[in-house]
């Protein structure tokens, strides 16, 4: 029951933080693009592969932490479907260009935010 309470705590966390990321994000740059979820999914990105290089490769981290951190607060801070789902709006809405920038943009500089947060860890450790 505990690994439930941990997910379910770093769960809550997260997709609060997800919202608030997101809405600082529209009130900033607008609205005419989904540049919050962008934000989310890169610093979720680097955040995990922080996390998990350092647990995996530097440091022994109670396997709780990972339920909370790794799965519970990334795992609902991170807006895969958000971000699959715009992209499909913007098909529909006969914007393409958008649609393609949404999907790179954010399979792209995720990947280098896993990047980033795992070549971190090893610097620090």
């Amino acid at each position: 029951m505990e690994k439930f309470w941990l997910i379910g705590l770093g769960g809550f966390l997260g997709a609060n933080a997800r919202y608030l990321v997101s809405g600082w994000a529209a009130e900033r740059w607008g609205a005419s693009f989904p540049f919050g979820t962008l934000l989310v999914n890169v610093t979720g990105s680097l955040m995990l592969g922080f996390f998990l290089t350092l647990a995996n490769e530097r440091a022994l981290i109670d396997p709780r932490l990972r339920l909370f951190l790794a799965i519970g607060f990334v795992g609902a801070y991170t807006t895969f479907s958000t971000y699959a789902f715009e992209s499909f709006a913007f098909l529909g809405e006969g914007q393409g260009w958008l649609a393609l920038l949404n999907l790179f943009s954010n399979n792209l500089i995720s990947l280098v935010g896993v990047l980033l947060g795992s070549a971190l860890a090893r610097w620090l450790v």
